[in-house]
């Protein structure tokens, strides 16, 4: 494999729009997200009324790639070979004792190969992106109070967080004003989403005129993406992109047959008949990566183009872009700007201090003191040290599955597009594929194993 990766020698470049293309305003944006599934389990599943209070100092629990085990309420964060680095029973941290007792320093229970191992099961969560990471906090609330007011063992609250998900989140919600995150979302869009700065506008459209071909792929239904990109990008957002996918549900969007789902035409946001094959750039829903690539040959006239991705979410984004499309892929990682110890005041870009009232709290991703590092741990837990300090599971499927790793588009949009980056690969440092820089742990992690 190459050493290096270029946006100049891709033929398509494709876009996430959730956290990627579109960044949200994550003090704002993650209690609107906890409160719309506590509201539901409060009001409509007789849950505690004490979940609806949450404090700043609470959100210190969030942190990316935690799995939660949904039978017995822990909260687990994985080394790269599958052990337990830290746990927790709801939000309750065990100690070294505890963990020793419950996990032996062996391999977790559901671990497997990275291939194998799914982020979703019946058995457990993973959590992944900044969606996810206010229902992890209200998942571990919810086993406090079972815990305490029931003395519960065992846990199967799961069912009724998916019930919070089909109410706030179904297709028909936006238009049906239906729950708490789309109507507010509607009713003040800027107060939950940053606009693109004018260097990732300019660089899309540098793109275009380069001759790559745009495609925007969501999982967001067709009316609330239309609502981000108005408000992101302009009202003449389309003229952007080549194709536009709504309600890709990846990440199925990449699996290969017999899972294949057709593309569908859209009318008033409407789903209309399924298409045998994707015949001409547009609007479209759902559909597979397999008949997208067909029509980008054509598009193309080459028999191979080469495509790029940019996605958030290493479950829905990444792995399968790269695992069943073997297309290049750029992992938007907000912790790179976090890895570091946080300071208030660096909670809010300059021109949007002042504009909210209230403490949120530290930013999603920055550095979690329950948790520790979203790249690295010790063994124990404890002081990391030359002995014990191990690469967690995340950091390694990033290196695994990722071109190069970035903490915002904004980051290379003033780049030239021949500008070549160093991409991850078994020739190359684990570090080598973070731009502009790697996250402090990681730097850290490699003096100490290289002394």
């Amino acid at each position: 494999m190459a050493q290096h990766f270029s946006l100049a020698a891709c033929d398509v470049v494709g876009f996430d729009l959730d956290h990627t293309l579109c960044r949200y305003n994550l003090p704002e944006s993650a209690p609107l997200i906890y409160d719309s599934f506590a509201q539901f389990l409060v009001k409509e599943k007789g849950y505690d009324k004490e979940l609806l209070t949450v404090t700043p100092e609470d959100w210190d629990f969030c942190c990316k790639g935690l799995a939660l085990d949904l039978e017995d309420g822990n909260f687990i964060k994985l080394a790269d070979n599958g052990t337990v680095l830290r746990a927790s029973h709801g939000t309750r941290m065990l100690a070294p004792e505890e963990l020793a007792k419950e996990y032996s320093g062996r391999e977790w229970k559901y671990f497997m190969s990275d291939t194998g191992m799914a982020f979703r099961s019946g058995k457990y969560y993973f959590y992944d992106n900044y969606f996810d990471l206010p229902g992890a906090l209200l998942c571990a609330r919810v086993v406090d109070s079972l815990t305490k007011n029931n003395g519960q063992k065992t846990f199967d609250f799961w069912k009724d967080i998916v019930a919070g998900i089909q109410h706030n989140y179904k297709m028909s919600a936006f238009r049906e004003n239906c729950g708490i995150y789309f109507p507010e979302i509607k009713r003040d869009p800027g107060k939950y989403l940053h606009s693109c700065p004018e260097s990732v506008k300019k660089w899309l459209r540098q793109l275009k005129n380069a001759g790559k071909i745009l495609v925007l792929i969501t999982s967001s239904h067709s009316d609330y993406c239309r609502l981000l990109c108005n408000h992101i990008l302009g009202n003449d957002f389309a003229d952007l992109f080549d194709i536009v996918i709504t309600n890709a549900l990846k990440p199925g969007f990449f699996s290969h047959l017999p899972s294949q789902r057709p593309f569908r035409t859209l009318e008033n946001d409407e789903e209309q008949e399924a298409l045998p094959s994707l015949e001409k750039p547009g609007w479209y829903s759902q559909g597979n990566a397999v008949h997208l690539y067909d029509l980008l040959k054509k598009m193309t006239g080459k028999p191979e183009p080469q495509v790029v991705y940019f996605g958030d979410s290493m479950h829905s984004d990444i792995f399968p872009a790269r695992h069943y499309s073997n297309w290049e892929t750029v992992l938007i990682l907000e912790e790179l700007k976090g890895d570091r110890d946080w300071k208030p005041e660096e909670s809010e870009p300059l021109e949007k201090k002042g504009k909210y009232e209230g403490q949120k709290g530290k930013p999603l991703y920055s550095l979690s003191k329950k948790w520790g590092s979203f790249f690295t741990d010790s063994i124990s837990g404890l002081e990391n040290t030359e002995d014990t300090l191990v690469s967690t599971w995340s950091c390694k499927r990033i290196s695994t599955y990722s071109t190069i790793a970035i903490p915002s588009i904004e980051a290379i949009a003033e780049l030239p597009l021949d500008y070549k980056f160093t991409r991850f690969s078994s020739n190359n440092s684990k570090t080598a594929g973070y731009y502009p820089n790697p996250p402090l742990a990681l730097s850290s992690f490699k003096t100490l194993t290289n002394k």
